[in-house]
């Protein structure tokens, strides 16, 4: 019985301790312990990466790269985008802010401004100058044109601006808004000099670490390598044979055939680099230069690099997702990601830093790919549809420049001639329908400007609404059937629609804060911001619109 009660004794008072020391602990925390954060962020989006990408060609994939965030990391296997023009600046806009074309105004790569009657690029800024080149146009980018904050800028505003953004890609667009308004620095590619630049907007002078790298003059390295197959070439089973008459060439190529010789054109002279897997080797280099050379993860608040690999895009355009110059690609992509994720774990040790991926769109495979394998696709030529249009309009209401733009499948309409000749869209809507319904390839046409009325499914009618901004977007939008786009080229392919090809991408997340597992449930584009918002306890974006996933966060 002593014994026993010795014991007890000597329980109670280990517990006193124990319990004191918690509580002392967590008065400690209360008084001078810091939020729990992961010390870099970095936010991967691929050019078009369809999600089939991450099993198609998985049992070639090495185990550091996107198997680690596949295997080990959360995956939301039923990502979508939230609205129907699918491209590049809209995609990289809608993953760091969290909102809608609608919203954020980023509306296309390109939109038609009826106030100055001009066509207007998403990053054009002529109040800067470029910052790296001699090349004057390269450099007139800022994210001015953006409406809204990024997950980038409210990291920023959270720690009062300790913290430190900066975006990285061969793209200005892909680098600057997801660097967000208040970043500390983008950079992207000048395929005139080979130098990686910046703008006004960040600085008047480019950082020594990116001096350090333009002066290695990787570029023309590159060039001299010329690409060529990672394995041997029948071992690419994902692939159609090598040379088929629906992939294009590079500049100089008379067949899309390996070993591609890597040759510049005048005033382009190192933009073919950027067509073969060297592009993603730049960006992955970059980004580790970008990282070094401003101590990111090394402070006392989060850091935040946004990258984005651009080739990708540029090789699906010119092969087509079937080619073998595509799966060659991703296979040495994932050994780029393999890459970063080594020099992540020393540089601010495993399980310290957050990465996720994504991409801004998917593609469509060639139609010619599919028309082979009697699948229901086809190409429209964008000269004749525009001939097919103005003439139906002439003929209607006379001789008259009826059309101001056509962006993104959107017509933007001479509003001053309608009112002269007393014509309402409507009517004009009811003119473009009628003759484009008779167009093989066209699925309807749609009035923007009363588009609550529009003869749609709820689902597609959604989708478009999501796109309308009321400055930005056209009068009249033409969509076109699973399958099919317009293109002036008979090879490779293209994006902007909104089915299943373009809108289906990944969403993996890795590393501090995130559970291993993943989910069917359908997710959006517009949750990644809230997701990384909410891991890192900041207000989401302003256009924000999307949740996060809740069940990929530790609590």
């Amino acid at each position: 019985m002593k014994q026993i009660l010795r014991l007890l004794l000597h329980l109670t008072f280990v517990w006193s301790i124990i319990s004191t020391t918690a509580t002392g602990q967590t008065q400690e925390k209360k008084q001078t312990g810091k939020l729990a954060r992961p010390k870099l962020v970095v936010g991967i989006v691929v050019d078009q990466m369809r999600y089939d990408y991450l099993y198609r060609y998985y049992d070639k994939y090495k185990e550091g790269g996107l198997k680690r965030l596949m295997n080990d990391g959360f995956n939301c296997r039923n990502n979508h985008y939230h609205y129907a023009l699918t491209v590049t600046a809209a995609g990289h806009s809608a993953v760091y802010t969290g909102a809608l074309p609608a919203i954020n105004g980023i509306v296309g790569n390109d939109w038609y401004d009826k106030s100055t009657a001009a066509n207007v690029y998403c990053t054009d800024d002529k109040t800067v100058a470029t910052v790296g080149s001699n090349n004057v146009t390269v450099g007139k980018m800022s994210p001015r044109n953006l409406l809204v904050s990024t997950v980038t800028d409210q990291l920023r505003i959270a720690t009062n601006f300790r913290s430190k953004t900066i975006g990285v890609a061969i793209k200005d667009r892909a680098s600057i808004l997801p660097a967000g308004h208040a970043a500390n620095g983008a950079y992207w590619f000048d395929s005139k000099t080979g130098n990686f630049v910046t703008s006004t907007y960040y600085a008047q002078d480019l950082p020594q670490w990116v001096k350090d790298y333009n002066g290695k003059k990787m570029p023309t390295e590159y060039m001299r390598r010329g690409w060529n197959t990672l394995l041997p070439i029948e071992q690419y089973t994902q692939s159609s044979p090598d040379d088929v008459p629906w992939e294009g060439t590079l500049s100089g190529a008379k067949k899309p055939v390996f070993p591609h010789e890597l040759i510049g054109t005048a005033g382009d002279a190192f933009g073919v680099v950027t067509t073969s897997p060297w592009g993603n080797t730049m960006t992955k280099d970059m980004a580790i230069a970008a990282i070094k050379g401003e101590n990111l993860g090394k402070g006392t608040d989060t850091d935040f690099l946004a990258v984005s690999f651009s080739t990708p895009d540029r090789i699906g355009h010119a092969f087509g997702p079937n080619s073998v110059e595509q799966e060659d690609n991703y296979l040495k992509l994932d050994m780029e990601f393999a890459d970063l994720f080594n020099f992540l774990d020393t540089w601010t040790g495993k399980g310290n830093y957050t990465v996720f991926l994504t991409a801004d769109h998917g593609a469509m495979d060639v139609p010619a790919f599919w028309q082979e394998h009697k699948l229901p696709a086809g190409l429209m030529n964008p000269t004749t549809l525009t001939r097919t249009i103005v003439k139906s309009l002439n003929e209607a209401f006379g001789e008259g420049e009826y059309i101001q733009g056509f962006e993104n499948y959107q017509l933007y309409l001479n509003n001053a001639l309608l009112k002269e000749k007393k014509i309402s869209v409507k009517d004009v809507h009811e003119v473009i329908r009628t003759t484009l319904l008779s167009v093989q390839g066209i699925a309807d046409v749609i009035n923007l400007t009363d588009i609550n009325n529009a003869p749609l499914n709820t689902y597609q009618l959604e989708l478009y609404k999501n796109n309308i901004n009321a400055k930005r977007s056209g009068d009249i939008q033409v969509i076109v059937q699973p399958g099919w786009f317009a293109s002036s080229y008979g090879t490779g392919t293209d994006h902007g629609t909104p089915y299943n090809y373009d809108t289906h991408v990944p969403f993996l997340l890795y590393g501090w804060g995130v559970n291993k597992g993943e989910t069917l449930r359908r997710t959006t584009i517009a949750d990644i911001a809230p997701t990384i918002s909410a891991l890192l306890h900041i207000l989401p974006p302003s256009g924000n619109v999307g949740n996060p996933v809740e069940e990929a966060l530790k609590k």
